[in-house]
Order: structure tokens, then sequence, then C-alpha cells
């Protein structure tokens, strides 16, 4: 198998792409947990303290799902740095690696999306109760 120096350097405009919607879901999560921390000290209520708690898994996730893409971009770029120095060999399992975190980088993408739609039905339950008295 032979890689070109163009192969790994595909990976930056992926990795960077995806690296920039993590860093927009971390803000927004963020903003959010501020306003419920406001909302909490106001009302004590024992249900915003789960949705922090939510929160603040998530936003856990996200920081290791960056660490990975991180990780892929510097892979890519120490693939590169070896196939310039015509070291194939090593560069092949090193551009396999930065794949290896980019697909990690994706499966916690996965878990986290799954804890917001958990999170999101568990809102609408509400609702569907509500609607149901009418």
């Amino acid at each position: 198998m032979t890689l070109s120096i163009e192969t790994p350097a595909l990976l930056f405009s992926a990795t960077s792409l995806i690296l920039l919607a993590y860093t927009n879901r971390f803000l927004t999560i963020a903003q959010i947990i501020r306003s419920l921390k406001k909302n909490y000290e106001e009302h004590h209520t024992k249900s915003i303290l789960l949705e922090i708690k939510n929160l603040n898994k998530r936003l856990t996730l996200i920081r290791f799902m960056q660490l990975m893409g991180v990780l892929c971009l510097f892979l890519s770029v120490f693939a590169m740095f070896l196939l310039f120095f015509d070291l194939q060999n090593i560069a092949i399992y090193f551009f396999g690696l930065s794949m290896l975190s980019l697909l990690v980088s994706l499966g916690i993408s996965f878990w986290e999306i799954s804890i917001s739609v958990n999170a999101l039905r568990v809102h609408l339950g509400d609702l569907e109760e509500f609607s149901k008295t009418d």
C-alpha cells in the first residue's frame, strides 16, 4: 500500500469543519448552563438541577470529541511529515491512527447526540401529558 501526501491532507477540511461544529455545540450548551444556573439560584427546583447535570455530561463528551478531533489532525500532519521524509511505512500507521481517532470522535458525537435527543423527549413527554388532559 502506498500513501501520497495529499491523502492525509484531505482530512484537514473535514476535521476542521467537525471541530467547528463541536465548538458551536460546546458554546451553546455552556450558554444554556449559565442561564439554568441563574434560574436554579432563584427557584431551586430538582428538574433544573437534573438538566444542568445532563448538560454537564454532554460538555464532558464534547471535550473528548474535540480532543480526538485535534488528535486526528495532529496525527495527519505527522503522517504528512513522515511522508515528506520518505518514511512511507511509518506514515501509513500514523495515518491509520488519525483515521481511528476521527472514528472515535464521531462515535462520541453520536453518543452525545443521543443524550440530547433523550433529554428533548423527556421535555416533550411533559407536553404530551398536558395535551392529553385537554
